[in-house]
């Protein structure tokens, strides 16, 4: 008799256990209690990490395309690889926004500006690579971040003035017109 106690015992507690695990989940969909919406946001970078200075100027957005997707994408996974935070990718990103629109651009021919080419708009001419190699998303974007890296301070920085010490661009306040959407873009693909 007991061992068929300890059976439906443990029978129902094995129950109850799957059940709490099944529903657990399920229930954490409608929990609108403010822990349950920390814990949902713990998930996501928030936009105090990613735009830690505040935006300077007017912000432009863009309709992304699949192609510019995966780029965003691309610069995420390259960033995280180099070890770097969500801020470093904001910078990134922003910078492809201003540079190419997240599209990896070959030689424009004379719509070009010298021989940059790809997401950050590199020249092989400057040392940044080889063409093949600043048209592959995750060289360009680990070249750009070890550039990043190098700038003393760029956390501190806003984004404009990390970007232009990286990049050194004749528009240097062009890139801070991206910083809102490049930080939407990292909230919503850091984590997937």
């Amino acid at each position: 008799m007991n061992t068929i106690l300890r059976r439906s015992v443990l029978g129902i507690a094995g129950l109850a256990l799957s059940t709490g695990v099944v529903a657990g989940p399920l229930a954490t969909l409608t929990d609108t209690t403010p822990a349950a919406a920390a814990a949902v946001r713990a998930d996501k970078p928030d936009m105090d990490t990613l735009i830690p200075h505040g935006t300077q100027g007017e912000q432009s957005r863009i309709d992304l395309g699949d192609e510019q997707t995966g780029n965003v994408k691309a610069i995420i996974e390259a960033t995280k690889k180099a070890g770097m935070d969500e801020r470093a990718a904001v910078v990134a990103i922003g910078t492809s926004l201003q540079e190419s629109k997240l599209e990896n651009l070959g030689h424009l021919g004379e719509r070009n500006d010298h021989d940059s080419q790809g997401l950050f708009q590199q020249r092989p001419s400057s040392g940044w690579g080889s063409v093949e190699q600043i048209t592959d998303p995750e060289y360009s974007t680990t070249a750009f971040l070890k550039g990043l890296k190098q700038v003393e301070g760029w956390q501190e920085l806003p984004l404009t003035e990390a970007a232009q010490k990286v990049q050194v661009s004749a528009f240097p306040f062009h890139y801070a017109q991206w910083e809102t959407q490049a930080a939407d873009l990292v909230a919503e693909h850091w984590t997937s």
